[in-house]
């Protein structure tokens, strides 16, 4: 119960002003402030729960999911986030909606919204399309809520955008917090986000944007590493460098997977679709033309397949500090020799670090709740500490 309080009066202490009210889209957009309040109501609420206080702080409401993308860990995540406030999951399928017969997204925002506190999208798979749909969504939902059509505005969490992919990135940092023992023992470390092989081709940027968007931000030493042509969005490779600078941390970017992992803390290999395919590919999906989408995935996966060099092996490994730094991935991995003939990663050395990467995902249904409950309440330390004063049990 010390612990609770304790993590609740540094909730209070800090300057959050960019949380209450809005939409949590990219961690860039937020303050430091702001991104440290979210880790700590998530501890909070992880607390409460392994302490069997129940957290709940909704009797009624809506948690609508629409997910544009297939996803296991993000989806029950954020079931999980919904039903520890007491939020009831609604997902939204397209296919069965009015959206078939044009029902507009102004419509939809506020049709689904009567009821609903929180409203988590995943949009990932067009670039220039995702995030643009969910600010689109925010609108709307601001349209309705200033016109009395709604009670309340719910929030917008970003399930994963073709930019950014908050929940996980925020998980990630978590787990590296607890690894370390505190935030504040991540500067100077040095993580590798590097590329990986993957037979498949089309796998989104948003994951090591998403990581370069939030390490730089602590002043961690982050290495970016991508064959050539495999390079990220240009304007979120320039924040990252940006944010490295102004963190007392540094930011580099090179065609070595092994200079990456040179005495690397942290190790993030992940494989995606570069820059310019993911845009010609956007191209091609809206103008229908899938002809020419076949051969773009022929054309990328004959490239990818020039680059199988690029896997965690024992070796590469080996070039890290004291031959053991941290793996972490997002899920699922490519892994050779389990569930393909050449991936990002061998069996062996997932085999060595898959409980941690379970442990890493972990956090994400509390990182989601911490981002619902920060953007209801305008004083979360005040509600946690009538949460702790009632002091519900979660199991009777």
């Amino acid at each position: 119960m010390d612990k609770i309080k304790n993590l609740v009066d540094k909730i209070a202490s800090l300057q959050a002003k960019n949380l209450y009210d809005k939409d949590f889209l990219l961690t860039w957009e937020k303050s430091e402030d702001d991104l440290k309040q979210i880790l700590l109501i998530a501890e909070t609420l992880k607390e409460m729960r392994d302490n069997n206080i129940s957290p709940k702080v909704f009797d009624s409401g809506l948690a609508v999911s629409l997910f544009r993308d297939n996803s296991t860990r993000t989806r029950f995540s954020y079931s999980s986030a919904a039903s520890l406030l007491g939020l009831s999951v609604q997902d939204l399928d397209e296919k069965k909606a009015q959206i078939a017969h044009g029902e507009t997204v102004r419509e939809t925002a506020n049709m689904i919204s009567f009821l609903t506190e929180a409203v988590g999208i995943r949009d990932d798979m067009y670039l220039g399309a995702g995030e643009a749909y969910m600010r689109e969504f925010g609108d709307a939902l601001t349209d309705g809520y200033k016109n009395g059509v709604l009670p309340s505005r719910p929030t917008i969490v970003n399930l994963q955008s073709d930019v950014d992919h908050p929940t996980q990135s925020m998980a990630d940092l978590q787990h590296l917090i607890k690894h370390f023992g505190g935030l504040e023992n991540l500067k100077g470390k040095k993580i590798a986000v590097t590329w990986a092989y993957s037979p498949s081709y089309g796998k989104p940027l948003s994951v090591p944007q998403g990581i370069i968007g939030l390490m730089t931000r602590f002043g961690m030493n982050v290495s970016l590493a991508y064959p050539d042509n495999y390079n990220l969005i240009p304007e979120v490779e320039k924040i990252a460098e940006k944010q490295a600078k102004e963190s007392g941390g540094s930011f580099e970017i090179t065609n070595s997977m092994k200079h990456a992992f040179e005495d690397a803390d942290i190790i993030y290999p992940k494989s995606w679709a570069p820059y310019w395919v993911m845009g010609k590919r956007t191209d091609l999906l809206r103008n229908n033309d899938y002809e020419g989408l076949k051969k773009l995935e022929q054309q990328a996966l004959k490239e990818n397949a020039q680059h199988k060099q690029w896997e965690v092996n024992e070796d590469m490994v080996n070039l890290t500090k004291n031959k053991n730094a941290l793996y972490m991935h997002p899920l699922p991995a490519d892994i050779s020799g389990l569930n393909c003939e050449n991936g990002e990663v061998t069996n062996e050395i997932f085999e060595r670090y898959r409980i941690e990467t379970y442990k890493e995902a972990g956090w994400k249904p509390y990182i989601i709740a911490a981002m619902i409950f920060a953007g209801k309440f305008k004083n979360p330390e005040e509600t946690l500490k009538a949460i702790l004063e009632r002091s519900k049990k979660r199991v009777f």
